[in-house]
């Protein structure tokens, strides 16, 4: 009894606090959080990108200013950029400075365009073709196999010093680059969605064009990125070789004259001209594959 009553009597134990349930987050605010990842890490990268260019800047010019670097070898930042600046404002011994930079460009860009084009579809009708593909593609190695420098000295041997020559050693030099990549990609092109399309009765164009093209697609434009730059060191090559105007005569006068700063300024000018066209480049690929996802390593 004296158990029941101190039962009884005892004081009631505490509720024990109900745990809070946890917001879910809107989709509003998960993509407002993704965006302002995707700015943050866009920050960073391209702060890194300043930072390591103003670093190697600084080295370079602390070394030539010091002795460390003879700035009559490997020349100076502000030299450099005095090269450019005198360039742009008192033209070259060849005429204007943007009168040269429209050359190469134009050179670089007619090259890139027949090569890619003349690739491709050589690429997708050997791929295609087994036969073809055995009977030229001893041919295509042999070609691929001649050093380019020997056919820049033939093209200008027999085209001359004028646009031609450059423009065919820029063919060349993008030629077997997209060449190879189409090719290949025809090869990998999913069996089993062109057997579907058998299926259905399509006919060899429908399955090309519906079927491999797009199949292939990334390797072509994967080819296209590297293919630009090739096109202009065959364009510039020819105009060291032998040229009336360009940038690569620039280079060929500025060694000639022993002057460093104008051979880094050219080179400087070429690395503009390629940075701007692949990225003209990337934005015609992403319109071009906008049903391709977004890659795993661009995600993180």
């Amino acid at each position: 009894m004296t158990m029941q009553a101190d039962a009884g009597t005892m004081p009631p134990l505490p509720k024990s606090p109900l745990p809070k349930p946890h917001a879910v987050p809107t989709e509003a605010q998960i993509e407002a959080e993704a965006r302002a990842r995707l700015k943050a890490r866009r920050t960073l990268v391209v702060t890194l990108r300043i930072a390591i260019l103003v670093g190697v800047l600084g080295l370079w010019e602390i070394g030539a200013r010091t002795g460390f670097i003879d700035p009559f070898f490997f020349a100076s930042p502000s030299g450099i950029a005095e090269q450019i600046w005198v360039w742009m404002t008192e033209g070259t011994s060849q005429g204007s400075l943007w009168v040269q930079i429209l050359v190469t460009l134009e050179e670089t860009i007619l090259g890139f365009v027949i090569g890619a084009a003349g690739g491709i579809v050589c690429g997708i009708i050997l791929g295609r073709n087994k036969l073809l593909a055995d009977v030229f593609s001893i041919y295509i190695k042999v070609a691929n196999s001649i050093p380019r420098v020997v056919l820049g000295s033939i093209f200008i041997i027999a085209l001359g010093l004028g646009m031609a020559s450059k423009v065919a050693l820029a063919v060349v030099m993008v030629f077997f680059v997209v060449f190879a990549n189409a090719f290949q990609g025809v090869r990998e092109a999913d069996r089993a969605m062109i057997a579907n399309a058998q299926i259905l009765g399509a006919s060899p164009f429908q399955i090309t064009t519906s079927v491999i093209i797009p199949s292939a697609m990334s390797w072509i434009l994967a080819s296209l990125h590297v293919s630009f730059g090739f096109a202009l060191v065959g364009a510039v090559v020819g105009e060291f070789l032998g040229a009336k105007q360009g940038v690569g005569l620039l280079i060929a006068t500025a060694q000639g004259a022993f002057n460093a700063n104008g051979v880094f300024a050219a080179m400087i000018i070429l690395a503009v001209l390629a940075l701007a066209m692949e990225f003209l480049i990337t934005l015609v690929e992403n319109r071009l594959v906008k049903w391709r996802p977004v890659p795993y390593a661009e995600q993180n």
